[in-house]
């Protein structure tokens, strides 16, 4: 059986189901849209797509690590589980948790259908579906009844991980959803200051003649031939019995800044992000300080939670006492100074050997005998006696 012909067997198989719910929807239908502002519009608005792209991207690129539980300690695995070495058709961990993430940020919950076990029955390939295809029958919140494109899902061959869930609910309450005005505020003072300088970037006028009486169809073609020439950017040339004012309004007036400003500070507050990185104000001036205390807050107050929440997903997917966590430390970039004074604390506290060490600077182990895998203090070698060096 080649690797296309098992991805597409479980979709074949749903086709195959003739169930169906009475309060669903009609047969070839995805889920209900919730909101009139779409995924893809509410991602044309930069500090959505920003908050998107911050904690995915960062999410994805952490590596993923595999530890065995062995009483109260934990031993690091060096293999990598087959479910995170290709995940799905196209075989991409950075991309198959970015799919992930982003069904989570922008619809709430994200769908996996499970199209290949191993032989223990454990998920060795999940394809992640759009969750606008999907429905869920959640009348039983402890029964729920997951549908994909009008056709029953069965539970064991689907992976749901959602956000944000309501008590007596089973669907992660949707960001899009819920905050649409938001988002769609953003969206309509974008789409008028595109219009403001499709339209040559000039308030609207008035072109008045003081010697005689302008007919309305003249006046028509006037206005017109009016906006032509303002909209091409190019010289308007008047007699001396005209006069053209424009209806000037300043950007402090208008705040059409002010408003861009505060809908990207809102959306940041919907995702935890800090403002300043998807264009929203801080509230205060920005120090050295500040910025160091926004990268721990991005770590702690953003990405920890779905961290963790993926880490306890995936986690259930393994066999036995293994679990997977994320290293965190990898987004830590710290001078060279720095670094190797951490590493000097480590090996002199004895939490780390000199192999795990080198390790982490990307360097080979230690020859054997040369205590790469001895932990705490090293001490010089005793010389030989009768060494020159000691009696010396």
């Amino acid at each position: 059986m080649s690797r296309w012909t098992r991805v597409l067997a479980p979709f074949r198989r749903f086709g195959q189901v003739a169930k169906r719910a009475i309060t669903s929807l009609p047969w070839g239908a995805g889920g209900p849209s919730s909101s009139q502002v779409s995924t893809e519009r509410a991602l044309s608005l930069i500090p959505v797509f920003a908050c998107v792209r911050i904690i995915s991207e960062s999410v994805a690129t952490l590596p993923l690590q595999l530890f065995r539980r062995d009483g109260a300690s934990r031993e690091p695995l060096s293999f990598t589980p087959q479910l995170f070495w290709a995940p799905d058709s196209q075989g991409d961990l950075v991309t198959w948790l970015s799919k992930c993430l982003t069904s989570m940020l922008l619809r709430g919950n994200a769908y996996g259908l499970i199209v290949q076990r191993d032989d223990l029955g454990f998920p060795t390939m999940i394809e992640w579906l759009n969750p606008d295809d999907v429905w869920v029958d959640e009348e039983v919140p402890t029964r729920p009844v997951f549908y994909w494109r009008g056709r029953i899902i069965p539970r064991d061959d689907l992976l749901h991980v959602p956000w944000v869930v309501l008590p007596g609910r089973v669907v992660g309450l949707s960001p899009v959803a819920a905050f649409a005005q938001t988002i769609g505020a953003g969206l309509v003072t974008t789409d008028y200051g595109l219009s403001w300088f499709t339209n040559g970037g000039t308030p609207p006028a008035v072109l008045k003649n003081a010697n005689r009486t302008i007919a309305p169809d003249e006046s028509e073609e006037i206005s017109d031939r009016l906006s032509a020439r303002i909209r091409a950017r190019k010289p308007l040339v008047i007699g001396s019995d005209w006069d053209f004012n424009a209806l000037s309004v300043s950007p402090e007036e208008s705040q059409f800044i002010e408003s861009l400003r505060l809908n990207a500070t809102q959306i940041a507050a919907i995702y935890g992000v800090p403002p300043t990185m998807v264009g929203g104000d801080s509230g205060g001036s920005m120090t050295y300080a500040n910025v160091e205390q926004e990268a721990n807050n991005l770590i702690t107050l953003t990405l920890r939670p779905w961290l963790v929440r993926l880490e306890n997903v995936f986690t259930r997917l393994m066999p036995g006492r293994e679990y997977v966590r994320f290293n965190v430390d990898a987004m830590i970039r710290t001078s060279v100074l720095d670094r190797y004074s951490a590493h000097g604390m480590a090996l002199a506290q004895g939490w780390r050997n000199p192999d795990e060490v080198r390790a982490l600077e990307n360097l080979s182990p230690l020859p054997p005998g040369q205590g790469g895998d001895i932990y705490g203090p090293r001490t010089a070698p005793a010389l030989p006696a009768g060494d020159p060096a000691k009696e010396e």
